[in-house]
């Protein structure tokens, strides 16, 4: 890992996973980061995504300053009224975050429900980029023709057609790498929509961090594009808009 470029994780999840009773730690994030060449990410809290969005988002926002991380809040979109609260009470931070993490499916919100249309619209707006949880072929339609800077999470190299597909056509989607693990599928990616488009993603501690890594690392994309994957193009999607 020594010959690695700069390595930034954009799926972070730090708190208590409900569905399968695993903590995930700072500390144990730290470890994986280490023993990886990871230098830090992007962080979300397992809380704010199931129970309680404000004091879930402080507890990312802590665990982030503390290790220089970026902070990456959730809105509950059950909520679309405290969704809006919350957006606000983000905004008007010293610091205010340039991303945002949605979780329809955890939060059993489908992508046609008024409230998701309402809250992506005001992070448009916002010029925030979002990450979205869920399956591409559900969640990427209704955020077409917005003008929307996503990344999706959970993209599958089941569906790597759907998600191209929508791509050629929306230049702000991207895709976390996490789950690209089939033959050629982060090259299949970059040669069709460009290697722009792939932003790594390891959903450190609760996946296979070293795998998705190593994936990167031994692809067959050029030396320019994995440091663009790996890091780059993150960068620029934390980047202010205006």
């Amino acid at each position: 890992m020594t010959d690695a470029p700069p390595l930034l994780d954009c799926d972070v999840l730090v708190g208590h996973d409900v569905t399968t009773g695993r903590w995930g730690r700072a500390q144990t994030v730290q470890e994986v980061f280490k023993a990886t060449g990871i230098s830090g990410g992007v962080v979300s809290a397992l809380r704010a995504v199931h129970f309680d969005v404000p004091s879930g988002n402080d507890e990312a926002q802590q665990v982030a300053e503390s290790n220089g991380w970026s902070l990456c809040p959730v809105l509950d979109l059950r909520d679309a009224l405290g969704a809006e609260r919350e957006l606000e009470r983000q905004l008007s931070a010293a610091s205010p975050p340039r991303a945002i993490r949605l979780a329809p499916t955890a939060q059993s919100v489908e992508p046609g429900f008024p409230s998701f249309g309402h809250v992506v619209k005001l992070l448009v707006e916002a010029g925030l980029t979002i990450f979205a949880e869920g399956d591409v072929r559900r969640v990427g339609p209704a955020l077409r023709g917005l003008g929307a800077r996503v990344v999706f999470l959970d993209t599958h190299f089941y569906y790597l057609g759907d998600f191209v597909i929508l791509a050629r056509s929306e230049p702000g989607f991207h895709t976390s790498t996490r789950m690209l693990t089939g033959p050629d599928s982060l090259e299949i990616v970059a040669g069709e929509v460009g290697a722009d488009r792939l932003v790594l993603g390891c959903r450190t501690p609760f996946h296979e961090t070293h795998s998705v890594v190593r994936r990167l690392l031994t692809s067959k994309l050029t030396p320019a594009e994995i440091a663009q994957t790996g890091s780059q193009n993150l960068t620029t999607l934390l980047e202010p808009t205006c």
